[in-house]
């Protein structure tokens, strides 16, 4: 029976994007109801994989998410959160902004997706450090 790898991680990287049009709206994603924080809007994005930089991951989970091109070197750091969960390593999210993007949305994985005002983004039902991180935003 092979083994079950346990992570010795001391905190598990994670990267969003605050992608910016030019009304000044920001795209969030609802989550999927069967996923952590099912049905809760967010900032796309997701975990850094072993030998990527934040923004590579960045960029990849933009493509693969919302079927969109983001280039590295048009993300610009803008905050910081963490997340603590009983018995796993911290969540450390790192958020990102960019406004230039080449495709157009889709919702690769069925989930729903808008742009919204901060103060329209402020009324969702986000999951815990999005809400920080739209809190935090100046408009």
């Amino acid at each position: 029976m092979p083994q079950m790898k346990v992570s010795s991680a001391a905190w598990i990287p994670v990267v969003a994007l605050a992608l910016i049009d030019n009304r000044g709206r920001i795209l969030l994603q609802q989550r999927p109801a069967e996923k952590h924080h099912g049905g809760l809007w967010e900032f796309p994005g997701g975990k850094v994989d072993s030998g990527e930089t934040p923004r590579e991951a960045l960029a990849r989970e933009i493509a693969e998410e919302l079927a969109i091109g983001v280039d590295p070197a048009d993300c610009t750091a803008l905050l910081l959160a963490e997340e603590a969960r009983e018995g796993s390593p911290p969540v450390i999210l790192m958020l990102y902004r960019a406004t230039r993007w080449s495709g157009s949305p889709e919702g690769r994985e069925g989930q729903h997706w808008g742009w919204f005002s901060r103060l329209e983004a402020e009324k969702l039902a986000l999951a815990p450090m999005d809400r920080q991180f739209v809190e935090r935003m100046s408009d």
